[in-house]
This record gives C-alpha cells, structure tokens and sequence, in this order.
C-alpha cells in the first residue's frame, strides 16, 4: 500500500502574504450576528461546558432524537471517537477523501482497506468488499467535490456494516441534497466550521443511531466541546442561520461555476462534476506550478498527499469572483512558464 503523508492539510499551504485558496473555509471571519453571541457567552466562561442546549438544537434542526445526536470539538473529533471506540475486522476507506479517518484507524491500531475511486470515470462510487463492516465515504467529497446520490450510498448498507459518511460540506449544496442523515446503519458527521468561518473554534456533531452514539459519548473526553463551541451550534442551527447559510451555498455555486468556466477556458482539466466549494484539478508539472503561484502570492492545496492521487493535481477552493479573476491571470501565467 503506498505511503501518503495523511497529516498534511491544506492549513500546511497557507503563510503570511499569501492568498488562500488551499483552505476550505468559506467566510473569513464569523459573521456579525455570531460574533455578538460569542462575545455575550464569554462571562460565562468560568462554568464547565454544557451541551444540553447545543444537543437539543441539532436534534430540532434533523428532526431526529436528541439520543442520536453527539456535539463534537469539530467533525475531525469523530473520526479519533468511531476509531476508538469501534472493533472493525474489515474497515474500508473510499478514496480520495479527507485523510483523517484513515489516520485515525491506523493511529487506533485497524488495519484499513482502501478503494480507490478513479478519476477517469468522474469518481463514481465503486465497489466495497463484501465482508467490510465499517466504511467510510466523503459526501460531498474532499478533495474531489463529487457529490454521490443517496441511492448510491444507502446502497452501501448491509446488516451488521456502519456506513460513515462525512457531510461536512453538504450545507454549501444547495438544499443539502443527498444526505444520509437518520439513516439507520449510517453514521453522519456535520461540520460548522466551514460555511461560518470558525475553524479555530471546532463545532460539529454526529448523527447516528442510538447504540452508536452511546458507544462514542462514552469514549468522548470530558468537556472537549468548548463553551462557546457549543454556542455556535445553538446559533447556527436556528432557522434564520439555516436561512443564511442556504443563500451563502447559492451564492458559492455560483462562484464555482465562474472558477470552473474560467479553468476550462485556460484548458486546465477539473475532474468530476463539482458540488462543494472546491474543484480538483489534473495538470502536468502540477507541483510546479503549485510553487509559481505561491512566488506570485497564492496558496493552493497540493493533491498527492491524498491516497488515489498524484503530483499532477491541485485542490482550489471558490472564493469571490474580484479572487478568482487574479488567481486565473496568476495560474496561467505560472502554466506558461514551464
């Protein structure tokens, strides 16, 4: 199996100057309204955390259960609980993905099972082992932005095999369609920090059935999901933030559909068909020119850290338009000069 540094993120791309295209992170900042609800919430932070409040809010937004809801430091912290708290005998990665379910079973001593994904036919979700009893898939997927139907992922399932699939990016599609949540033998991570620009404060959450969640709160450390983390949960899942958040995923569409345009129009290669906000790219000479952007002052996610991929790909996030018209002119500049 080829060794792939499973610890890079695209935060490793970014330094001072530099333009980011290389992170995610949609805003650049928290908006104003959550701003002022941290800021109120800091008094109260000499008292332990508590997450009833943040729970009940999640449970209220996925018109589930509060039994099978679990607020989490970040989505990331999901991964390191499923891969603590689970025995797979057969646990299975789809690749390209985020890397850290990967890093996290290995980390936890499983033995992982990959299925790479091809780009050559826009990443459709092929088979996974019949005897696999954990699987992970990203949808929409990071890096490749490919959005699998329901269908195809509730397809997945089989009596005694959890299915987990990372959303962290669904709520910058539209409507969020396709999602698996509520789903039982399916394990959903939902991620706050990317549509609100809060990375650095962690907020996310776990769908899932009862037993599971039970079996990750147990092995969840005290108190990691922060007081003003769990603000941000109870803030974001009111229905004007859902309102908010549904006008910024309209909004990002659009600006992928510009930063696409203007990529194929240069003959630059995006694999796929887009969902998220960020596009993969396939070109030669990729590091490269990876290097040139950044002497020209932008940062852009290299792609051969991810398991499936090579130096030849390039992950871009959407940003606006006034961004991508200098990052194009800059790209092509840093093409030519090969």
């Amino acid at each position: 199996m080829a060794d792939y540094d499973l610890w890079h993120h695209g935060d490793r791309e970014v330094g001072e100057g530099l333009v980011d295209l290389a992170v995610n992170v949609r805003l650049p900042a928290p908006p104003a309204w959550l701003r002022a609800e941290l800021v109120a919430a800091l008094d109260d932070l000499a008292a332990y955390p508590d997450v009833t409040a943040a729970t009940a809010a999640v449970a209220s937004r996925h018109s589930l259960p509060e039994s099978q809801v679990l607020v989490t430091s970040g989505a990331a912290e999901a991964f390191t609980l499923l891969a603590t708290a689970l025995r797979p005998s057969h646990a299975v990665v789809v690749h390209p993905q985020f890397t850290e379910p990967e890093a996290a079973l290995r980390a936890a001593g499983h033995a992982v099972h990959r299925v790479v994904l091809s780009p050559d036919d826009g990443f459709q979700l092929g088979e996974v082992p019949e005897e696999a009893d954990l699987v992970f898939v990203g949808n929409p997927t990071n890096p490749t932005s490919v959005l699998h139907p329901a269908a195809d992922l509730l397809a997945l399932g089989r009596p005694g095999r959890l299915v987990v699939v990372d959303e962290a990016f669904l709520d910058a599609v539209p409507g969020e369609t396709e999602s698996v949540a509520g789903q039982p033998g399916f394990v959903v991570l939902r991620s706050l920090t990317k549509t609100w620009g809060i990375a650095g404060l962690r907020a996310g959450y776990v769908l899932a059935d009862e037993s599971v969640v039970d079996s990750l709160r147990a092995v969840q450390p005290p108190w990691s999901v922060s007081s003003l983390a769990a603000v941000a949960v109870v803030a974001c899942c009111r229905p004007a933030a859902l309102e908010e958040a549904e006008k910024l995923a309209v909004a990002a569409e659009a600006d992928r559909e510009y930063l696409v345009s203007g990529l194929t129009a240069m003959g630059v290669e995006v694999l796929g068909e887009p969902r998220g906000p960020f596009v993969l790219v396939r070109l030669p000479g990729a590091d490269g020119v990876r290097e040139r952007l950044r002497g020209r002052g932008f940062a852009v996610r290299r792609g051969d850290t991810f398991p499936g991929l090579d130096a030849r790909y390039l992950r871009i996030a959407v940003r606006d338009r006034e961004t991508v018209d200098a990052f194009l002119a800059h790209l092509h500049s840093s093409i030519t000069e090969q």
